[in-house]
């Protein structure tokens, strides 16, 4: 088991000073340094692959068996939220030509943050985030409204919440040891504390593969 390297974001604290978070990853590259950082705080990720937007299949695969390595060599669990594109591609349908920040990318994120949150909530672990949030090509205000809305609905009970339906819910009150079933949306900035930096060498450590597109087919048409 390796050990964590060395990593400038220093004083990261979780809401309700939670010790143990599920930690949503895209990838290894772009979760490599977070995880790190979070190991150096006293922060336990629990990493949850869940990316039913990548194409083609084996894309899929060998980001997740590159999120699995990493995992193994720290000694820290992943859990495989499992490949469910078809249904993906029936939810984002209509979207299809919408450009990179569009409403397709926002509805992507809150799929995926609901079954995020609705893991978390079946665990126990209290607060979730995202490596999404690492991307300088995403838009942090959606990433933190997708989150925020996913834990809501899976707070409040709704653990089949439309995303065309709920986009404004009220926040529940309490924190979690006044709400057990609460579970919290940390809006953390992960692009900022060297962590860009820190990431390209991880990369170069454990030689990654380093995936030139989100995952998305469109994104792939586009780019191509």
């Amino acid at each position: 088991m390796k050990k964590a390297g060395k990593n400038r974001q220093t004083g990261l604290q979780t809401p309700d000073g939670e010790t143990t978070v599920l930690l949503h990853t895209c990838c290894a590259p772009c979760s490599s340094a977070i995880i790190e950082a979070l190991m150096q705080n006293g922060i336990t990720p629990v990493i949850y692959y869940c990316n039913p937007n990548i194409y083609p299949r084996e894309e899929y695969e060998i980001r997740k068996n590159e999120c699995t390595r990493y995992a193994e060599s720290l000694g820290l669990e992943i859990v495989d939220a499992d490949y469910d594109h078809e249904n993906w591609l029936e939810a984002v349908k209509g979207l299809e030509d919408q450009p990179e920040r569009g409403g397709r990318c926002l509805k992507c994120f809150k799929l995926r943050l609901l079954r995020t949150a609705r893991y978390a909530k079946e665990r126990g672990i209290k607060v979730i985030t995202t490596t999404l949030a690492s991307s300088r090509w995403k838009s942090l205000d959606q990433i933190n409204e997708a989150g925020l809305w996913a834990c809501r609905a899976i707070s409040s009970g709704n653990n089949s919440a439309n995303p065309d339906e709920m986009s404004n819910l009220d926040p529940l009150s309490g924190n979690t040891s006044e709400n057990p079933d609460k579970v919290i949306w940390w809006d953390q900035n992960w692009r900022k504390g060297g962590l860009q930096e820190r990431r390209l060498q991880i990369i170069k450590e454990y030689d990654f593969y380093n995936q030139l597109y989100c995952g998305c087919e469109f994104s792939m048409r586009k780019d191509a």
